[in-house]
């Protein structure tokens, strides 16, 4: 566990220094928050919620008489997720590691205690610059994603499509499913803690959780509008297909329609009346090779003035 200052200079602090008459900060494990809920006030059933990943996202947080307590699934670039508990009162932050494979939650905790050490640090503040940290990976991936949905467009207007698009466009569809609905849950603890119904933070504190929820607000924008991109890119697709599939029926077509008079040829001479004066001509058989030939050449040439193919 770590709790620090938020008075300048911004130090850290042990456990038994801690004061709720002055603003901390602090970043614990699920285990610890058993060992400490009643220091703070916070009752059982947040607290055993903390024990475990819930794998939803979890949108709204729970706003107690004196703190709100909330859930964050945390999207990582790794593709391993990590969960938070987030405890917020009058003077008070408190981050609970529930889980963190890649060590990035406590880098962006730390991180947000470090830049805070140039302003007037607050616990609102704090959380801001937190939650930034986490999303700034969604906002760099919009741009990639962007980059990539576009260059995916340009391969289907070129018709130079690769044979796994489908399944690259439906894991890119997955991934922005999954970013929206991350942001969504931000959006909504960030929402609920604006509106300050318990009245724990100041008026003037409000600014930074109303940029916050501004900022996710435009990143879940995007990524609403990614989503449609890659709707329509789809639906390009499907008639990239179609197109593909229409020509592919267009030249067979053509090419039954050429070798079709070769059918009636083989049926006329395949009878075998005595009749039929090519049976005893000498030349018979290079006669019909000849008007075959002839007939397919013949039909051939007026599919390409009628510019069939």
């Amino acid at each position: 566990m770590v709790f620090y200052r938020l008075e300048e200079p911004v130090s850290e602090i042990a456990l038994e220094d801690l004061r709720d008459s002055v603003s901390t900060a602090g970043y614990i494990s699920a285990a610890e928050l058993l060992e400490l809920r009643e220091r703070f006030g916070f009752s059982a059933e947040t607290a055993e919620a903390c024990q475990r990943a819930n794998p939803l996202f979890r949108t709204g947080a729970e706003v107690h008489s004196d703190y709100t307590f909330t859930e964050l699934r945390i999207v990582n670039e790794s593709g391993e997720d990590d969960w938070i508990g987030v405890y917020l009162k009058r003077n008070l932050l408190l981050v609970v590691d529930i889980t963190d494979y890649d060590g990035s939650t406590r880098a962006g905790f730390l991180g947000a205690i470090d830049r805070s050490r140039a302003v007037r640090p607050r616990p609102e503040r704090i959380f801001g610059a937190f939650l930034e940290s986490l999303i700034s990976g969604s906002d760099r991936g919009a741009e990639a994603l962007r980059d990539t949905l576009a260059d995916m467009e340009e391969a289907v207007v070129s018709g130079k499509v690769e044979k796994d698009f489908n399944l690259e466009l439906l894991r890119i569809k997955k991934k922005l499913l999954k970013q929206y609905h991350y942001l969504d849950q931000l959006l909504d603890v960030a929402t609920i803690l604006e509106e300050n119904e318990n009245e724990i933070f100041r008026q003037e504190d409000l600014v930074y959780l109303s940029n916050l929820a501004s900022k996710v607000s435009r990143l879940r924008n995007d990524m609403d509008s990614l989503s449609s991109a890659a709707d329509h890119l789809q639906d390009a697709y499907s008639s990239y297909l179609d197109m593909k599939l229409n020509h592919s029926m267009h030249i067979l077509t053509v090419i039954t329609t050429i070798f079709f008079p070769l059918t009636i040829i083989v049926g006329w001479y395949g009878m075998n009346f005595v009749s039929i004066p090519e049976f005893n001509w000498k030349y018979g058989y290079l006669y019909v090779i000849l008007l075959s030939a002839a007939v397919v050449i013949g039909l051939f040439l007026l599919a390409k003035k009628r510019k069939w193919f």
